[in-house]
């Protein structure tokens, strides 16, 4: 399987990051093509004390824990236009933009995009593939709702960064991957099933997870 992500400047750099790790852990997904727009770089240095400004495959597959010579993630130029992702013609399943800020979503609902990013995102929904949308902006205004609404239109999956708190989460990786993997199934990508819901039974008066079918 072969994927794009695409990183933007909105908050919630770790979101990124954990995507990418559980889609290189899922045994599934053969290629990654990834995008960081300049801004996600400014973000990600304020968020995760992380350097992206001139990273090479080396040094995002350390950030992500892979290997050095692992060949899994293909770094493309923001303004390559002419880059696989951006033609109809080069197979793949599907792209996620995570975080997806509201300056992105605006142009891609426009479609008047300027960038790589945005003609990926463009390519995907002209060929029916799967385009999952990750905002994370509090609170919305009309522009941003009615921008979520016209992608939702076109094929668009739009799943704000809201995480859940069912799971008890104990640590912020513990909240954010719980969400990652809700990113994941609609990527129709296979991960751990842990934090999938099973229903509830009462065990000394307190309502739990089950764990079970």
């Amino acid at each position: 399987m072969e994927f794009t992500l695409a990183i933007t400047g909105a908050s919630g750099s770790i979101y990124a990051q954990r995507t990418l790790v559980h889609m290189a852990a899922s045994g599934v997904v053969e290629r990654i093509n990834l995008i960081i727009s300049e801004a996600a770089k400014t973000v990600a240095r304020v968020e995760l004390a992380v350097d992206l400004t001139d990273a090479g495959r080396s040094a995002i597959n350390r950030w992500l824990g892979l290997p050095v010579d692992s060949g899994l993630i293909h770094l493309h130029r923001l303004d390559n236009i002419a880059a696989k992702p951006s033609s109809g013609s080069h197979p793949q399943e599907g792209m996620v933009i995570v975080p997806c800020s509201m300056g992105t979503l605006g142009a891609i609902a426009s479609g008047a995009g300027t960038n790589l990013i945005h003609r990926a995102a463009d390519v995907t929904l002209k060929e029916n593939r799967k385009l999952v949308l990750v905002p994370r902006e509090t609170p919305y205004n009309a522009i941003h709702l009615e921008n979520m609404l016209c992608l939702l239109r076109a094929g668009a999956h739009i799943i704000p960064a809201s995480p859940g708190f069912y799971h008890r989460p104990q640590t912020i990786e513990s909240l954010v991957d719980h969400f990652v993997f809700r990113i994941l199934d609609h990527l129709g990508i296979p991960h751990s099933q842990a934090t999938q819901w099973k229903g509830l039974k009462e065990q000394s008066g307190e309502l739990v997870s089950t764990g079970e079918d």
